[in-house]
């Protein structure tokens, strides 16, 4: 009897168990109001689907079970089952919710837009578990490894605001360029980058004196950076130009570029692959995808989708 409590505790007691991967892409077409769904072996469109109103931020839960797609303009996200895409549930999330973040504890942070908030949810319940007053337009969201840092960017205040988890209070605010948009951490936490679109640059920032400790202006005038990838041996930097038409790479420490990609035009979401191999662009006003092997530097493939992708993540 007493083995038989401990095994059944065991099981209670054990973490999830990740989802086997559908090595699916998903990209939030925001003037189409749907989701692409790409298989990332073929690299071909499974399926797009209608899922609400300008749909643009877009993440998996930490075990890759569910699939949250943000409807900013309905004010909800979107639960939906990466293997079966189909919808499990829905909740209201605050006026405008553009960008979020899944934080390892599985609660989502969102930037609240047109509120000047940021707020956190359960994503299994519903629940609103805290808001927190940010600067205006707040925009980009990154959550650090340990869990214990929240960035969300305020586009007309032209801060980072640091978030402390689980106080869920601003713990500073780090003024940067005009309009920053996106923002990514190193694994330790101790530097993060953020993308700022009108004044063109690139930052890198000491997380734990909260200051910014280097520049890189983009030299193409046109290059407008928004979102920001670290490669997986945090050596490279990726950031989308916007309208520039082009991913640009930096080396992370010297902050340097090192190269110019070119894709479809007005680039704007970025995501890597688990293994670092390819690195795929939302292309908004092309409406495509490049899929683009980060070893060369080459676009191998460009991928139809919906009108205006934003957002893109993907389940390998």
């Amino acid at each position: 009897m007493i083995r038989l409590f401990a095994a059944i505790l065991c099981v209670v007691m054990s973490p999830a168990v990740p989802a086997a991967p559908t090595h699916r892409i998903f990209v939030t077409n925001e003037g189409s109001d749907d989701l692409s769904v790409i298989n990332g072996k073929t690299l071909e469109v499974e399926k797009t689907f209608t899922v609400g109103k300008r749909p643009r931020g877009i993440g998996l839960a930490p075990d890759a079970s569910e699939l949250y797609v943000a409807a900013s303009e309905e004010n909800v996200i979107l639960v939906i089952d990466p293997s079966t895409l189909k919808e499990l549930r829905r909740f209201e999330a605050g006026s405008d919710p553009e960008t979020f973040a899944v934080h390892p504890n599985g609660t989502i942070y969102i930037s609240n837009e047109d509120a000047a908030m940021a707020s956190v949810f359960d994503p299994k319940t519903g629940r609103k578990v805290a808001e927190i007053p940010v600067g205006l337009e707040p925009e980009g969201v990154a959550i650090s490894p340990d869990g214990k840092k929240v960035i969300v960017t305020s586009e007309s205040t032209n801060m980072l605001h640091v978030i402390g988890v689980p106080e869920h209070t601003i713990i500073a605010n780090i003024l940067v360029g005009a309009r920053p948009r996106s923002a990514v951490f190193t694994r330790d936490g101790n530097v993060a980058y953020a993308t700022s679109e009108i004044s063109g640059e690139v930052k890198k920032v000491d997380m734990n004196q909260h200051k910014v400790v280097a520049i890189t202006k983009i030299a193409d005038e046109k290059a407008k950076p928004k979102d920001v990838l670290l490669s997986r041996d945090e050596k490279t930097l990726y950031v989308a130009g916007g309208r520039a038409d082009a991913v640009i790479v930096l080396d992370a420490q010297t902050m340097q570029v090192k190269a110019n990609i070119p894709v479809g035009k007005r680039v704007w979401g970025l995501a890597l692959s688990r293994d670092g191999s390819r690195l795929f662009s939302t292309d908004g006003a092309s409406n495509s995808v490049s899929a683009i092997d980060t070893a060369t530097h080459k676009v191998i493939k460009t991928i139809p989708v919906g009108e205006m992708p934003w957002g893109i993540v993907i389940d390998d």
